[in-house]
Formats: structure tokens, sequence, C-alpha cells
């Protein structure tokens, strides 16, 4: 169970970094949001061309910020790497675990002021199996939720490392959106993830603090995007509420 529910978190994590982008590609323009996402994009696109070589795949380009009105980064969407099978899937591994890695490490130096009014309790380790099980499931999400609001209103803003930290955490946590081209090698990466993310788990016990940091840091990007989703699904929902209005007055 436990494989499932690492596998789980990693796809909520995925789709809710794709959600969010999306909807504020749809507030903001996609050049400046791009940019804004810079330090992101550098470590997802270091993931990416480390794939390319250690698969043996052809490195046809690779742009940080395109030159033009998306300023998307530009990946090589037809690698061709030679090894067949695993190949596309380490390649949308690495990504993955080049965010996943700068977070921990960037909660770890930095992140001390605003993790530790987080609670200590991490997302389920186990799924529901019924429907109050699953009605479960999303109170826990929404405290959750809750709870990094709560840690961010404390949070001590004059100390520079909880400015830097947060833009990170949020630049990172976003670019875990696989690039085009990528999408199935990263769906197929998320299940090898998990799959490691369970062995991590048995060879060390449960309360180790190796496995206790790779679950906190789960629950802090999990926490975040959910924050992320909420609040541009709010904002994007009262435009297009307001625009209806408008046009219908």
């Amino acid at each position: 169970m436990l494989y499932f529910a690492f596998t789980f978190w990693l796809l909520v994590i995925v789709f809710s970094a794709w959600g969010v982008h999306h909807l504020w590609s749809g507030m903001i323009k996609p050049k400046v949001l791009n940019a804004l996402l810079l330090p992101g994009t550098l470590v997802a696109i270091c993931g990416h061309l480390l794939g390319l070589l250690v698969t043996g795949a052809t490195v046809s380009q690779a742009t940080l910020f395109k030159d033009d009105d998306s300023g998307e980064p530009e990946t090589t969407t037809d690698a061709k790497p030679r090894i067949p099978i695993l190949g596309p899937v380490v390649i949308g591994m690495l990504p993955l675990l080049a965010c996943g890695m700068a977070i921990y490490f960037a909660a770890r130096f930095m992140g001390s002021p605003l993790i530790s009014h987080l609670p200590t309790s991490y997302v389920g380790r186990t799924l529901p199996l019924s429907l109050a099980g699953i009605w479960q499931l999303l109170r826990d999400l929404i405290s959750l939720t809750e709870s990094m609001v709560a840690a961010l209103r404390a949070a001590n803003y004059h100390d520079w490392r909880v400015d830097v930290f947060l833009y990170l955490v949020i630049c990172l946590c976003i670019r875990i959106r696989p690039f085009k081209g990528t999408v199935r090698g990263s769906l197929g990466a998320i299940v090898i993830v998990g799959i490691a993310g369970v062995g991590i788990s048995s060879f060390w016990d449960a309360a180790d603090a190796r496995v206790q940091n790779m679950w906190a840091t789960l629950n802090l990007m999990v926490a975040t995007l959910l924050l992320l989703l909420i609040i541009s699904l709010l904002i994007r929902g009262t435009f297009n509420l307001i625009q209806a209005l408008r046009a219908n007055a």
C-alpha cells in the first residue's frame, strides 16, 4: 500500500503543477510567467539534458527561454534514446528528481524558518478503500492547506531565507510539470520513483530521519501546490465571473 500511496502523491504533485501552470498562463503573459519561473526551469532543463546524455539520446536543442511571445523552455522532443523502453522513462524521471532534490536541499538549508510552522503529520502513507476514507482524505488535504496558510502567516518575512525559499519552492514545484514530448516517460518515471521510495522505506525504519525527510519534502510539495491551485482557481473563477456579468449587463 505504501507504493500506491507514494505513487498517488507523486501524481497529485505533477497534475497540480500542470494545473497551476495552465491557470497562470491564462492570467499572466506566458513570456512573463516563464521568466519568473526561470530558476525552476534551469534545474528541470539540467535534469532533462542529463537524461539525454545518460541514455545516449540526441541533444538537438535546449533553451531556457525561447525568444518569442511564449518564452517557453525548448527541449528535444524526439530524442531517440539508445536504451529502448527505459530510455524515455529516464529522460522523464531526471527532471522530476532534479526538482525534488532541489526542493529538499532548499528546505534543508533555507526552509527551517517556514517549515518549523508546518504540522509534523505527513500526507497519508495508505490510500482509502472506502467512501468514508475518501472524504477523510479530502478533509486531511484541506487541513494540510490550512496549515500551510498558517505557516505563511506566522513566517518572518524580514528573514531573507524565507523569501528566497518561498520563491524557489514555487518555481521548482510548478516546473515539475513535464516538458513537451516527455509526458509518457514522466508518468512511467513516477511509477519507478514510487517503487524506489518504497525500497528506501523498506531498507530503513519509518521513523528513520531519511524516510521522515523524504515524506516531509513530499508533504511540503503537496501543500504548496494545493494552495497555489486553490488560489489560482479562485482568482480565475472570479475574473471569469466578472467578465460574464459584464457581458450580460
